[in-house]
């Protein structure tokens, strides 16, 4: 998919506000050879969906013998939006806590006062540092059922009309 085919998938109207949800799903290939699929924060700083996670993390270790990833972002509406990106994580160890991490974690209901012990309780189990996994987009849907769907249905309907034309 084209850079430019990406970012038109992205800046549709119902593209652009889940970006803003709290999880996506990333998708990998384990050290053992089976999928998973796991919930995680992530930051979308539009060019890149940025998620952090401990440096013991073991989806690290895959994730450096197999970069390609998936992620879901996705709607618990009907009809659901879903917004399928693809591409390569990249895996950048930083001391301290990234910003990106406190800023995907801005939106856990707690009063001032809780936040700031859950930020000091981040800073000890974190002291060594984190791991931020960017993801550029190498390929981009969106479903919304309204003016896109599944690929699988897109070619039902396509072959219905047609078998109405000819």
């Amino acid at each position: 998919m084209r850079p430019d085919e990406i970012t038109e998938v992205l800046n549709r109207p119902g593209s652009r506000e889940l970006p803003a949800r709290d999880l996506t799903r990333l998708a990998y290939i384990a050290k053992d050879g089976t999928p998973r699929n796991i919930p995680i924060a992530f930051v979308w700083n539009g060019s890149e969906i940025v998620m952090c996670t401990a440096k013991n993390a073991p989806k690290l270790s895959a994730l450096r013998d197999n970069p390609a990833v998936a992620l879901t972002i996705d709607t618990e509406v009907h009809p659901p939006k879903i917004l399928l990106i693809r591409g390569r994580a990249e895996l950048d160890f930083v001391d301290g806590i990234p910003d990106e991490y406190l800023s995907a974690t801005s939106t856990y209901e707690m009063t001032p006062e809780q936040r700031v012990e859950w930020e000091v309780e981040v800073r000890s189990l974190y002291h060594d540092g984190m791991v931020r996994i960017v993801v550029t987009p190498t390929w981009a849907k969106l479903i919304d059922f309204e003016t896109t769907l599944p690929s699988a249905v897109e070619e039902l309907i396509r072959r219905r009309e047609e078998r109405r034309v000819g």
